[in-house]
């Protein structure tokens, strides 16, 4: 039967559990074990003690769990119903031999210190305390509410797999263990965060993957020292190698076929519990322009979408800026009937080519971000709506001319035909810088910044494996899966092992 438990006076912390020493063993008495939980956690409000009574030992049993966390009729079915069906009235060894054989949880484990109990309770499971035992019972009944698997809304592909990961980490292995039935997939979990104690785990397929990476990634991650985990950019932010580039060093997907391809070419994932996004690495620049949907059609359409995407990354990177270059400094570049054109439009408009940009760049990242907020009824409505009157209204009044619109409009498409979101938020950002220096240097300072780029992105590593590899160092026989993309059969996994550099090694 339940019993009712006062409240202590002890004011938790939020390292509370972390602080409890793990060697500190339970006591034999049930009640002091009770105590020490109702301790650690403050006697939380969602903290269920159940005790059931033998007629022999007196509240010999103690069912603990946090309600909303477990799953309430699995425990009412499978723990209580046995229990209370089947009495004991023998010895404490007697009766946990007896609790074995009668519940019905296929996952049960025993354990003899207080923090695994703590450990388990506030990641949803059962326990079992045992008066006269120094030994709980741990079944797993977790509860974890999360949506069903759907198609992905950031990473969509025309023909491919339409299944995505959701928040509950178990779904998104199981989709990945799906696609590689084999095992030598290796699969190895942490706890990260002082206070949630969120779940991680790294992923790789032993003998393909190097084990240098693997250690490092590991290594990496165990050096974490954060309150919380609430999402994947907490981890990639804290383990990446340069946290002051513009450029993306680590690749994130929602996709269980980008997993799986990455890992077939020895490369490690990273999954978090309560995000549907995949941490990838290493990675280098040109993974950006691959999209899975490559290797699901004809060769020769899987380069020619590589090419479009680096050609679009290009527009939405130098376009703006090559146009106010070009306008103001090097007008005899541009055809003569095209710059009378342009003249033409430009002569009612009050501001330079660089203030106008600026204003239509400004303005359109506005729109952007509010159709991504506005509901989704009527987030791209607005999006695309407000971009058509504010850009018609702006030329009708004379604020922009028609050739601005034009090029801002090439730019905004431009950044949406990248498959992964964070290279296109680069591409962006740069954009404004870019045409700053294009309006006070012309080309000549696009060339500098762009040459002072390339110096940056030759410096960069993922995990001690050049940026620009296979480009920067040039390796000839890898070449068939960058820009081009040759038959499947001609393809093989690239030698991550041999891209490796000393760095790599001076950090282990």
């Amino acid at each position: 039967m339940g019993r009712d438990v006062e409240k202590n006076d002890l004011t938790p912390d939020h390292n509370q559990i972390n602080a409890m020493p793990p060697e500190v063993p339970l006591d034999t008495n049930l009640l002091t074990n009770v105590a020490k939980v109702q301790e650690a956690l403050d006697n939380s409000s969602d903290l269920i003690i159940r005790y059931i009574d033998y007629s022999e030992y007196p509240s010999a049993l103690a069912l603990i769990y946090i309600d909303g966390m477990s799953k309430t009729r699995e425990i009412n079915e499978h723990i209580l119903e046995p229990l209370t069906a089947a009495k004991s009235d023998s010895a404490p060894e007697a009766i946990k031999h007896h609790l074995k054989q009668v519940i019905a949880i296929s996952n049960m484990q025993e354990t003899t210190v207080l923090s695994a109990i703590l450990t388990a309770l506030i990641s949803g499971k059962t326990v079992i305390a045992i008066d006269g035992d120094p030994c709980a019972l741990v079944l797993d009944t977790k509860q974890i509410e999360s949506r069903s698997i759907s198609e992905p809304t950031t990473q969509t592909v025309i023909r491919g797999p339409k299944d995505c990961f959701t928040e509950n980490l178990r779904t998104n292995t199981s989709l990945v263990r799906m696609r590689i039935q084999s095992p030598q997939l290796r699969l190895e979990q942490m706890r990260i965060g002082d206070v949630t104690q969120t779940a991680v785990e790294i992923m790789y397929v032993k003998g393909i993957a190097d084990e240098a990476i693997v250690k490092e990634v590991r290594q990496r991650l165990q050096k974490i020292k954060i309150n919380g985990v609430l999402e994947s950019g907490y981890i990639e932010s804290m383990i990446q190698d340069e946290q002051r580039s513009p450029f993306p060093t680590m690749m994130n997907t929602e996709r269980p076929d980008i997993v799986a391809g990455n890992l077939l070419e020895g490369r490690i994932s990273i999954f978090i519990s309560g995000t549907p996004f995949v941490l990838i690495v290493p990675v280098t620049f040109t993974q950006f322009f691959q999209s899975p949907e490559d290797y699901y059609q004809n060769p020769y359409i899987g380069s020619m979408l590589r090419f479009l995407r680096l050609v679009a990354f290009l527009l939405a990177l130098y376009a703006p800026s090559l146009y106010v270059a070009m306008i103001t400094f090097h007008q005899a570049l541009v055809p003569t009937v095209l710059l009378v054109s342009i003249a033409a439009q430009r002569e009612a408009v009050p501001f330079p080519a660089a203030v106008e940009a600026l204003i239509m760049e400004v303005t359109f990242e506005v729109l952007r971000e509010a159709g991504i907020r506005m509901p989704r009824a009527v987030g791209p409505a607005l999006s695309i709506v407000g971009a058509l009157i504010l850009g018609q209204a702006a030329v009708d009044a004379g604020f922009v001319s028609a050739a601005m619109v034009i090029i801002v409009s090439i730019t905004a498409i431009a950044s949406f035909a990248l498959p992964y979101y964070n290279i296109g938020i680069t591409a962006r950002m740069l954009r404004f810088l870019l045409l700053i220096v294009a309006s006070y240097c012309g080309l000549y300072g696009l060339l500098i910044v762009t040459l002072i780029g390339g110096m940056h992105m030759c410096g960069l590593r993922s995990f001690g494996v050049p940026y620009l590899a296979p480009m920067a160092p040039f390796r000839l026989r890898e070449q068939k899966d960058v820009l081009l993309r040759f038959p499947i059969q001609s393809l093989s996994a690239p030698a991550l092992k041999e891209r490796t550099t000393n760095e790599a090694g001076e950090r282990e």
